[in-house]
């Protein structure tokens, strides 16, 4: 009797969930078709695809293909560049975006739903958007910096899309000037769930507020601001293809500068069609990319085990 009223209990339960089984439907069928179904994919990265063949006739190469990534001339190059930006990106990006939220925190609620709104229209952009606004301020005859700047200043001419020196500095600015708001609105909602009564009894001992941010908010925020991360870290090998192939226009001269794995890799399909050689390259990419987070995590668990993914 008592297992039949559980049954029942149980059955009831799971009639009452439906609708929300329902609701969470489309999300798992996307998981499983864009994340999962392609899994057996991964054999390309040791075979040399044979169209006629399809990829499960097609031959097996062991590793021939990683080491077309590594034996490149520009390996070392492409390499360095992803690794350096992604690094400035975390660094940069991170200390930028949690400046702007604490300053959203000290705004009045009118002003916070504004400056919101305003700094998140770059992350709606397109990068094909984004590059022609980098191309209206660098543009070499008509460009806002040469024509309105440099020219009435005396200055000549720069030739922005064939000196590779200065787009470091450019490809970091753009990348924090896009991504920021989002990250800052990220930062924003974990600090507006602070308990606001920290900051009263430090109000009351007569902390500043440059004291209640350092000794409050960022201690507090710490967990949020380790987990985005520890994400970013997993993503290091990884660059944003509109990034560096839109912005700077598929520039040649610049390549020295602006070429990265996913650049690299695209171009080498485009010229010579190595999918196979590209599954490669994404392999690696997944694989260095997931080790590189377990081992941020066990640093971070040895330090900060409160503060560690698992």
């Amino acid at each position: 009797m008592k297992r039949k009223t559980h049954n029942k209990n149980l059955a009831k339960r799971i009639r009452q969930s439906i609708p929300f089984y329902i609701m969470i439907l489309p999300g798992l069928l996307y998981l499983l078709i864009n994340n999962y179904l392609p899994l057996p994919g991964l054999q390309l990265a040791f075979k040399r695809l044979n169209y006629a063949e399809g990829v499960w006739g097609s031959p097996w190469v062991g590793l021939k293909n990683f080491k077309y990534l590594f034996r490149s001339p520009d390996s070392w190059i492409i390499i360095r560049n992803t690794l350096l930006y992604n690094t400035a990106f975390i660094c940069l990006g991170t200390a930028f975006s949690v400046t702007i939220a604490i300053l959203l925190n000290e705004c009045s609620r009118k002003w916070q739903k504004r400056y919101q709104t305003f700094i998140l229209i770059p992350h709606l952009l397109s990068y094909v958007v984004v590059s022609y606004i980098v191309y209206a301020f660098l543009g070499g005859e008509n460009g806002m910096i040469n024509n309105q700047l440099l020219r009435p200043l005396g200055f000549s001419d720069i030739s922005w899309y064939t000196e590779d020196k200065y787009w470091p500095f450019i490809l970091v600015f753009v990348n924090i000037w896009k991504t920021f708001g989002y990250s800052s609105i990220i930062y924003f909602a974990s600090i507006i769930g602070i308990d606001r009564t920290y900051y009263e009894a430090a109000e009351v001992d007569g902390a500043s507020a440059l004291k209640q941010i350092r000794s409050i908010t960022i201690p507090l925020l710490k967990p949020v601001l380790i987990t985005m991360i520890l994400l970013s870290i997993g993503r290091i090998l990884y660059s944003d293809f509109g990034l560096f192939y839109q912005v700077p226009m598929n520039s040649g001269m610049l390549f020295d500068t602006t070429n990265t794995i996913d650049t690299f890799v695209y171009r080498g399909l485009m010229e010579s069609n190595d999918v196979d050689r590209a599954a490669a390259a994404n392999f690696i990419q997944s694989v260095l990319g997931f080790f590189l987070v377990l081992t941020a995590n066990m640093i971070i668990r040895k330090t900060e085990k409160e503060h560690a993914l698992f």
